[in-house]
C-alpha cells in the first residue's frame, strides 16, 4: 500500500522560511517523479515545483523561482521543499505527489505542461500560512 505523507507546514511571518518534507512508502522511490502542488481558496491548483526520479532535473513555477528549492533523498524516500522569503500569497495547502508513469517526461510537463498533475499518488496536504 502506497502512502505519501507531508509535514512541515505551519504559520510564518512574511520573509520567513519553512521546509516541507514528504515521505513515501510502499513504492520504489527512485522510480518515481515527485512534485509539490498547492491550492489556495478560490485559486487554481498550481504546480509549484517538480523533480525527476534522479533529482537531476527540476521545474519551478515563476511565482516561486529563486525562493523555493526542491530536493530529494532517495535513500530516505523523502522529498523536500525549502521555502525562503515567504510571501502572504504563498499561503495555501501544499500537496506532495508521486508517479512513475510520467518519469520519462521533463519535470515541466508533469508540473505545468501537457501532463500537469498526472500523478497517481497524493498526500493529504500540509497547510502553509504566511502572515503579513
Amino acid at each position: 500500500q502506497v502512502q505519501v505523507v507531508e509535514s512541515g507546514g505551519g504559520l510564518v511571518q512574511a520573509g520567513g522560511s519553512l521546509r516541507l518534507s514528504c515521505t513515501a512508502s510502499g513504492l520504489t522511490f527512485d522510480d518515481y517523479a515527485m512534485g509539490w502542488f498547492r491550492q489556495a481558496p478560490g485559486k487554481e491548483h498550481e504546480g509549484v515545483s517538480c523533480i525527476s526520479w534522479s533529482g537531476g532535473s527540476t521545474y519551478y513555477a515563476d511565482s516561486v523561482k529563486g525562493r523555493f528549492t526542491i530536493s530529494r533523498d532517495n535513500a530516505k524516500n523523502t522529498l523536500y521543499l525549502q521555502m525562503n522569503s515567504l510571501k502572504p500569497e504563498d499561503t495555501a495547502m501544499y500537496y506532495c505527489a508521486a508517479d512513475s508513469q510520467v518519469s520519462f517526461l521533463p519535470p515541466y510537463d508533469y508540473c505545468s505542461g501537457r501532463a500537469r498533475g498526472d500523478f497517481g499518488y497524493w498526500g493529504q496536504g500540509t497547510q502553509v500560512t504566511v502572515s503579513s
